[in-house]
């Protein structure tokens, strides 16, 4: 059944239809914005995976360069592996769907988001979470509570919702919200130091929209007349569960204690307990001895949740707002231009920045400018070994991507524009160990490692992950969250920022009811432990460093006339490869006439930038020069004030007295004073007669 409503938001239509196409998948809706269209699809597979703890759901979002007119680049002429961009918003809609499906669904399940039409006006990630929900809501897949997602910016103090991308460009506020008609289930969020209330009242604004689109798809949903598939959550054995509870809890109990042993001892002492349990039943039984293991888990997380809400504990026995002993240093590694290896507890991170010049730009591709620069980037790492793992070391993966992408939004909030800071910069930050949040880590390192390579960052930034374990009205809000922590608890909440406000944000939330009230805790709280951690780095390092390394390049720029650009280049390039030779300098010229010169030394930039001026200089008139005689002729002579620019020193102004022939003042090769008397178009009047006179009247004023 073809069926399309639409609604106004922010004063554009924005439209889901489903029955024109892709009708064999299980759901597949059309959401459209202006001339920005995402085909969504939903399919979930009929039997289940046996054997699996996890629920086996993947999500893949793509643009196509036909959506928008092009022809994609490369060898090949078609899309290859995908983009950052189709990675983090595959992440975007992944995220708030999983936990919205049935505890225990173990039926493989695939979601496709498809950008098949993009104008240059309405960004497609946020349709896709809203298409998501619809695709799966007006489908016979068991997800019967439906979620949107919008993006909400802010420009001249005032919330929009979805804005474009010329209204982005100017906006304090890029924050993603998805949420269903009860609560917010996941936010993520880049802002120019925007403070807690700020985002707080976004945060609302943006459930008040979303709630809009939720009632959407309800509506669509009863014309339709959707009925779900028969599906039987998994029941507990509570028999057997009680039974596990009886022997293993105080034993279980005294494992999760990490006060007094590390995070690997812990988890050693629970594998030996978990096995225990398991053989506990008879071999001959292997589905009451899977059915153990699970138990065995589900017991492991009522326990830290019942230490956490009824005898206010946490596993390693700090205060609910206390963050873990922070260790700091900076500048430790000898040839990186820049370093920071930031220790929190159990998690550390190994930041190094290397200052490039414009040949190290990153070119990226962009539905909607085809091809845009990146002169900041955040790689983030996370080998096996931080985890006490071995593992496959390959390219990075949707996790890693994403946790150097919250950090790269954090730290891009101060990063200094391009006429201030000529340089292209890298960040890469190696985890090196990790129990607890490894992309706050990050943010931190970074920012102590960009101070200690003189970038002229605008301030500090810190960053803190925060969580949440609630049930029926008890609630504890935890600073500085351990990995058991996130695992169990209710909220992922990840706050970075300046003293003055926030940069980046990042949230999920596994539970409903979550109040204003409790946000609003928990972003004071957030912010306390920011400051605190921002202390501790200033103890170390409180500002960029004066010089830069003496490893990286010294670059430095010069604006000339675009006219200009022809004399530095040469024919076939001739003058500027010259000068590359001379100096060992790489010299880069834009369109605009910006030239940026850069070398290992200072005296050779130097040398560089002082050769471009003389090639570009113009003559001035009142200004003296000295200037080497080029030519002679009968009326004058011909002398050269800067390389390949002469002016005519005619035979009157040689002197100040009647020259009869100008070969008995002056020779070829002959270096001269002379100072500009006139400037007429491409010709130079130029006078010795003048310099002279200056001299006899300096002379008389000194006797």
């Amino acid at each position: 059944m073809f069926l399309k409503q639409a609604i106004n938001l922010g004063g554009r239509e924005l439209t889901i239809e489903t029955g024109r196409i892709a009708k064999q998948a299980d759901g597949a809706v059309l959401v459209s914005q202006g001339e920005t269209v995402v085909l969504v699809t939903a399919v979930s597979e009929r039997e289940p995976k046996l054997g699996l703890d996890f629920f086996p759901l993947t999500v893949d979002y793509r643009e196509y360069g036909y959506a928008a007119g092009r022809i994609p680049g490369g060898y090949f002429k078609r899309e290859g592996r995908p983009t950052e961009k189709e990675i983090l918003t595959s992440r975007l809609t992944d995220r708030p769907i999983r936990p919205l499906f049935p505890e225990g669904y173990r039926f493989e399940t695939q979601i496709i988001s498809m950008v098949i039409s993009a104008d240059d006006v309405n960004d497609p990630d946020v349709l896709s979470i809203t298409g998501a929900s619809a695709a799966l809501y007006l489908s016979d897949i068991p997800f019967d509570n439906p979620i949107a997602g919008v993006r909400v910016g802010l420009v001249e103090g005032k919330y929009l919702v979805n804005p474009t991308y010329e209204q982005l460009r100017n906006s304090q506020l890029n924050l993603i919200v998805a949420g269903s008609e009860e609560a917010i289930v996941m936010v993520e969020a880049g802002a120019k130091e925007v403070s807690e209330e700020v985002m707080l009242e976004a945060l609302m604004f943006a459930h008040g929209e979303i709630k809009k689109l939720c009632q959407l798809q309800r509506s669509m949903s009863e014309e339709l007349g959707v009925r779900k598939r028969e599906y039987t959550p998994i029941q507990i054995n509570e028999d057997l569960f009680k039974e596990l509870e009886e022997k293993f809890s105080a034993e279980l109990r005294e494992a999760l204690d990490v006060s007094n042993k590390s995070k690997l001892e812990s988890y050693q002492k629970i594998d030996e307990l978990r096995k225990t349990a398991i053989e506990t039943y008879p071999e001959e039984e292997p589905e009451k001895r899977a059915e153990a293991g699970e138990l065995f888990d589900r017991l492991k997380e009522r326990i830290f949740r019942d230490d956490i809400l009824n005898n206010r504990r946490r596993p390693d026995g700090r205060k609910f707002s206390e963050i873990r002993p922070i260790s700091i240093e900076a500048g430790w590694l000898p040839r990186t231009h820049g370093s920071g290896l930031f220790t929190r507890g159990e998690t550390q991170a190994l930041v190094t920045v290397t200052l490039g010049t414009s040949q190290d730009i990153q070119y990226v591709d962009s539905l909607e400018t085809g091809e845009y620069k990146r002169r900041f980037m955040l790689n983030y790492n996370f080998p096996p070994f931080s985890v006490g793992e071995t593992g496959r070391m390959g390219s990075p993966g949707r996790r890693e991507i994403g946790h150097g992408a919250l950090a790269q939004r954090a730290l891009e909030a101060v990063f200094p524009g391009e006429d201030a800071w000529p340089y292209t910069v890298r960040i890469v930050s190696d985890i090196t160990e990790s129990n607890g949040s490894s992309s706050m880590a990050t943010v931190c390192g970074g920012s102590l490692a960009l101070m200690d390579a003189g970038v002229p960052i605008k301030a500090p930034v810190a960053g803190v992950a925060m969580g949440l374990v609630m049930e029926d009205k008890k609630f504890a809000v935890l600073t500085d969250i351990a990995g058991a922590e996130d695992h169990y608890g209710d909220m992922d909440f990840k706050v970075a920022g300046t003293r003055d406000g926030i940069t980046a944000l990042q949230m999920d939330i596994k539970v409903t009811g979550l109040n204003t009230q409790i946000l609003a805790d928990a972003l004071e709280q957030a912010r306390k432990g920011r400051l605190y951690i921002l202390d501790k780095m200033e103890e170390v390092i409180a500002e960029p460093r004066p010089e830069i390394s003496r490893y990286a390049p010294r670059i430095l720029t010069l604006q000339i006339p675009v006219d200009k650009i022809r004399d530095v280049i040469g024919p076939g390039g001739k003058v500027i490869r010259g000068l590359q030779e001379k100096t060992g300098a790489k010299i880069d010229i834009s369109d605009d006439g910006k030239i940026s010169i850069a070398t290992p030394s200072g005296e050779a930039a130097e040398l560089a930038l002082q050769m471009i001026r003389d090639l570009t200089a113009e003559a001035e008139v009142g200004k003296t020069y000295l200037g080497t005689v080029s030519r002679i002729v009968d009326f004058g002579a011909f002398v050269e004030i800067f390389p390949g620019l002469d002016g005519l020193l005619h035979v009157s102004e040689i002197a100040d007295y009647r020259v009869r022939d100008v070969r008995d003042e002056l020779k070829e090769g002959q270096q001269i004073l002379v100072k500009c008397i006139g400037v007429e178009g491409n010709k130079i009047r130029l006078s010795r007669k003048a310099v002279l006179k200056e001299e006899k009247r300096a002379r008389g004023g000194n006797n």
